[in-house]
């Protein structure tokens, strides 16, 4: 092999790496994705057991885009007469944007910790994936969950956990990786909206998956990422981004100027969650930046060790996770 730069020896291992096989995917010719990839799945619990802190059930959020949510409550709230409500997390689990995560045992037992540690009703929320359906597929569907939410709070048959226990003026949006690439979009498309009584109290995101044309120094740093290596980011920007858009566009790169950049000063308390190690840490460093320059409130939460979704392989930082949303709740509702 001729000798190379550092920015040469980056893109030739890109190119003699596999995304496929990193995803355990084949492309096929109409377009779609054959998904290999079989993790564990959990059904939902709705009728309480001995010893069950956590109930959920699965419910129809669009029946003409097939998407579904899964409601979670702490089993003592529906033993308790004591009439105050409980917080709601809308959560948008990680799915690089192409793979199918919703109902795994992995979303279930995170969801499930959340809603009992943090006293919440989480919403867990089935998203579509590219490349069948390209951005911003994702964000209507973040936007229709934070709409179902409001609705069952209103309607008197509506969905009773969150129709009886559930505060709609103290919901929060809670994502991770592209998860939290959608609270950030839900976010802004909801400064524009009359959601009233519902509020959106917080935005929670951890580690958000951006992008760019142009590598970043953690990116080039961290190209061999265990959970999602360069090549795989490139993947899965180019089956999700709408057909012959590149990085730069805002999806990717909200950093750039584009329609929705005249709403980021609209936006409320947000919470950044961010790993040194993460190849994405440039780009949400960056993303944090933009934030304060617009005014936002931006909590920023550093971790000084860790790779990218580092909370599906590391329990203990999984459970760090979870009480750092907590805390952030606590103390965005002391400052209401």
């Amino acid at each position: 092999m001729p000798e190379m730069s550092n920015h040469s020896l980056i893109d030739y291992l890109i190119m003699s790496s596999d995304p496929y096989q990193h995803f355990q995917i084949a492309h096929n010719t109409d377009g779609t994705l054959t998904r290999y990839m079989r993790l564990p799945k959990t059904k939902a619990n709705p009728v309480a057991s001995p010893g069950d802190p956590v109930l959920s059930k699965d419910l129809i959020l669009n029946a003409q885009n097939k998407t579904r949510v899964r409601v979670y409550i702490p089993t003592p709230k529906l033993s308790s007469n004591d009439g105050i409500r409980i917080p709601i997390i809308i959560f948008y689990p990680s799915s690089a944007w192409i793979l199918l995560n919703w109902d795994t045992t992995l979303v279930h037992l995170q969801s499930s910790k959340l809603a009992y540690q943090v006293s919440a009703i989480v919403v867990s929320v089935e998203y579509r994936v590219a490349p069948e359906n390209r951005l911003p597929a994702q964000y209507h569907d973040a936007m229709d969950a934070i709409l179902w939410v409001r609705e069952q709070a209103l309607d008197p048959n509506g969905e009773q956990w969150i129709r009886d226990y559930g505060d709609i003026s103290r919901c929060y949006l809670h994502g991770s990786a592209n998860g939290g690439n959608m609270v950030f979009f839900a976010a802004l498309e909801a400064t524009g909206m009359e959601l009233e009584p519902l509020r959106i109290a917080g935005n929670i995101m951890n580690q958000p998956m951006f992008g760019g044309m142009q590598r970043t120094n953690s990116e080039l740093q961290n190209y061999g990422d265990v959970m999602l290596p360069l090549c795989a980011q490139d993947l899965a920007w180019k089956l999700s981004l709408p057909e012959g858009e590149d990085r730069d566009h805002w999806y990717c790169n909200p950093m750039v100027e584009g329609p929705h950049t005249s709403a980021i000063s609209k936006l409320g308390r947000c919470l950044v969650i961010e790993s040194r190690g993460d190849p994405l840490i440039d780009r949400q460093q960056e993303f944090t930046t933009m934030l304060i320059r617009h005014e936002v409130q931006t909590e920023v939460q550093f971790d000084p060790l860790g790779c990218h979704a580092i909370e599906i392989i590391d329990l203990e930082w999984a459970n760090a996770l979870v009480e750092r949303i907590k805390r952030f709740i606590v103390e965005a509702e002391n400052k209401s």
